[in-house]
């Protein structure tokens, strides 16, 4: 028989042998396929229509009477914004 080396003791405790010239391959952490970059990729997307979205109907509601007294002059960087109160030299009665 042959005589145990320290190379040949290692790769059999260690299971399969690996060559120290081999690339080192590692598997990424997922969940359902989704990686943590294809998720921040995803999410980064979908924040910008978000975002999108809501800006656009801040301006689109904000002519409605209700949704600009009730909600939109809730904020104080709004208040004034949406202030379309009629100077009284204005009023016609």
């Amino acid at each position: 028989m042959f005589s145990q080396t320290l190379r040949r003791a290692a790769a059999q405790t260690a299971g399969a042998y690996r060559s120290p010239f081999a690339p080192k391959y590692t598997t990424p952490p997922h969940f359902q396929g989704f990686t943590p970059s294809l998720a921040t990729k995803y999410a980064t997307i979908a924040s910008t229509f978000g975002v999108s979205a809501g800006v656009f109907l801040v301006f689109f509601l904000g002519e409605i009477p209700r949704v600009r007294n009730d909600v939109l002059r809730q904020f104080p960087f709004l208040d004034q914004y949406y202030d379309r109160r009629i100077a009284p030299e204005d009023n016609p009665f």
